[in-house]
């Protein structure tokens, strides 16, 4: 005869080989869902200015403040196994030493209608959000994103404390599906069965301007007061 633990071991162990096929079933659900994400994105304006970049900076040093223009549809990364989405904008570029850089300039986290009320958000936002999601189990237009002359949430720098007039940079747009049951992943290089990988998404090279330091912007606005004043004096 069993002891009653080795019986309540048997059924923990035979409910959690039930969970674990039931939440591998529920994983590969998402293979059967195609995915077309793509985007277009291009830069608005690019500044260099130096300073402390965070308020936590214990020095001066410069850092890249760039604006983006962003169209992308990523709906048919929603399922109804999507939990939420995490998508982000980074600028990457090659140093002369040959070293890969990839700086966050922007992110944002889109929910699904059922995960709404994981957001860390204000009373009116939420109320917005659960009125558009009322009857929905999948609200694809969450993942169409319009965005002009975005500001971004962080600016550039590098270890070497200097940025300015770095050639050949590159914005891209990323994401990452985090599902309800299964492994996280992210924008793909290579298609995949029926996901495919991101198509556009990445802006033209661009280089960083010559650092824009606060003595020229004081230069320029007492030149601007001068000629306003000669102007004004004139009969």
């Amino acid at each position: 005869m069993h002891s009653s633990f080795t019986r309540l071991q048997n059924v923990f162990g035979f409910f959690t080989t039930v969970a674990f096929v039931l939440g591998a079933f529920i994983a590969a659900t998402d293979l059967g869902s195609a995915r077309t994400p793509s985007g277009v994105i291009k830069t608005d304006n690019i500044q260099v200015v130096k300073g402390r970049p965070h308020y936590y900076s214990s020095k001066k040093e410069e850092y890249a403040i760039i604006r983006f223009s962003l169209e992308a549809d990523l709906s048919s990364l929603f399922t109804w196994n999507t939990k939420q989405l995490f998508v982000y904008v980074t600028a990457d570029w090659t140093s002369p030493g040959g070293i890969n850089n990839t700086a966050v300039i922007w992110d944002s986290i889109i929910t699904n209608p059922s995960a709404d009320h994981l957001q860390n958000i204000g009373p009116v936002a939420m109320k917005k959000l659960k009125r558009s999601a009322e009857g929905k189990s999948i609200a694809p237009e969450r993942g169409l994103l319009k965005l002009k002359n975005q500001k971004p949430k962080y600016q550039i720098t590098h270890p070497s404390g200097k940025i300015a007039e770095t050639a050949d940079v590159t914005l891209k747009l990323h994401y990452n599906v985090q599902p309800w049951v299964g492994i996280l992943t992210w924008d793909m290089d290579k298609p995949l069965a029926m996901w495919n990988a991101m198509s556009g998404g990445v802006s033209d090279l661009f280089t960083l301007p010559a650092l824009k330091s606060k003595d020229t912007k004081g230069k320029d606005t007492k030149d601007k007061s001068s000629t306003k004043s000669k102007k004004s004096k004139k009969p």
